[in-house]
């Protein structure tokens, strides 16, 4: 079998929508030799990976399922004593496999780099169907839809959509761009999207005409949109609307910062909360944020705020309690502060290229703390 084919049969396996016909065709390519197991497992250890950087695996309902599946399998077919041991086999290797590296998850150490690497979250681009891929940044491919038909092409860490398909209705694919990475968009329109840690987009993988151009946010955004007067674009996110006709600007919508914002560099937007629908006009410098129930707009420095897309962090007058959230995003850890008065001092500095220790030593100029860095966890006492 080609090996598009066995991965769509290995997911319609593990996602229990398999039937018997193909349960059996994977069965006999599990007997025809070892290589063929090995690349079965290698597949489960990758879908355990991408559940994990989901936050999806459940280990109790990974039993339940396996319990399940063994019952199904015993009442609806009655197959020979090899072919059964083969199913349960293969079913018991995806619970296993999940279940080994749960644990070993669960106990990483940070200098060892092959579980490091275990650890590590993915990229990953779901389809309009619920299918999920893995994207790799060294890549260069086509991306294709359910049916098989190039929709884009990847080429590294970047994806670019082609505006020649021919549907009559939005289909939606949704990045998710994992803390400690970057990705960048052309969407089919033109429009260019950068895309920081820990977020999710998404999107049409082709704007209708007579409709709204309009994306879902979860994270943070920077857009260069195309202009198109007939097809306004709108950016929505838990708190907030942004809608433009063509322009730049950034649009902040993580949950763990507590505050929606979009800030324009260039061009006119309309900002509106979703709570009390008010409105308001941004101007080139300006800054809309949702907070404390209402919209509010102030006079800000952008750079402050589009800085990451060049893989910078700057902070101007940043309490400590807000650069946490950055760098726990940027370096993939998580940052736990027992020093109180931490949180009380102000920073304005700018870093490009430093790791997470570099830009701690920086933070204890401002004022002394001690810190260690154990399982990707920063842990900050007083000195």
């Amino acid at each position: 079998m080609a090996v598009n084919i066995m991965e769509q049969l290995f997911i319609k396996f593990i996602t229990n929508q398999a039937t018997s016909h193909e349960i059996d065709a994977l069965t006999e390519w599990l007997e025809a030799n070892t290589a063929n197991q090995k690349v079965f497992n290698d597949f489960v250890k990758i879908n355990y990976t991408v559940d994990y950087a989901l936050h999806t695996f459940d280990l109790d309902a990974a039993k339940k399922k396996l319990l399940q599946t063994i019952k199904q399998e015993r009442s609806m077919f009655f197959k020979s004593r090899v072919q059964s041991y083969l199913k349960y086999a293969a079913v018991l290797l995806v619970f296993i496999s999940a279940f080994y590296l749960y644990q070993k998850n669960g106990g990483l150490v940070a200098d060892d780099p092959v579980l490091l690497n275990e650890k590590e979250q993915l990229i990953t681009l779901q389809s309009d169907n619920g299918s999920i891929q893995v994207i790799n940044p060294d890549n260069i491919k086509n991306v294709t839809d359910k049916s098989g038909k190039i929709i884009g092409k990847q080429d590294k860490n970047k994806i670019v959509y082609s505006g020649e398909i021919d549907e009559q209705h939005l289909l939606y694919n949704t990045i998710n761009v994992p803390n400690g990475k970057r990705f960048e968009l052309i969407l089919s329109d033109g429009t260019n999207v950068h895309l920081n840690s820990g977020t999710s987009l998404r999107y049409p993988v082709r704007f209708i005409k007579g409709e709204n151009r309009q994306v879902f946010l979860d994270g943070e955004a920077f857009f260069d949109v195309t202009k198109d007067p007939r097809h306004p674009f709108l950016v929505s996110s838990a708190d907030m609307n942004v809608k433009v006709l063509g322009t730049k600007f950034n649009v902040t919508s993580y949950v763990k910062d507590a505050k929606t914002s979009a800030v324009l560099v260039e061009g006119k937007v309309a900002a509106s909360d979703h709570l009390n629908k008010e409105e308001v006009i941004l101007k080139p410098g300006n800054r809309a944020y949702f907070g404390d129930k209402q919209l509010s707009v102030e006079a800000v420095d952008v750079r402050k705020y589009v800085a990451w897309v060049s893989g910078e962090l700057m902070f101007i007058d940043d309490s400590f309690g807000v650069i946490t959230n950055k760098l726990e995003r940027k370096f993939n850890v998580d940052i736990v502060n027992k020093y109180a008065e931490l949180n009380n001092i102000v920073v304005t500095a700018t870093f490009k290229g430093e790791n997470i220790e570099q830009v701690l030593r920086t933070f204890q100029t401002y004022k002394d703390f001690n810190y260690t860095i154990k399982n990707k966890v920063v842990t900050i006492t007083k000195p």
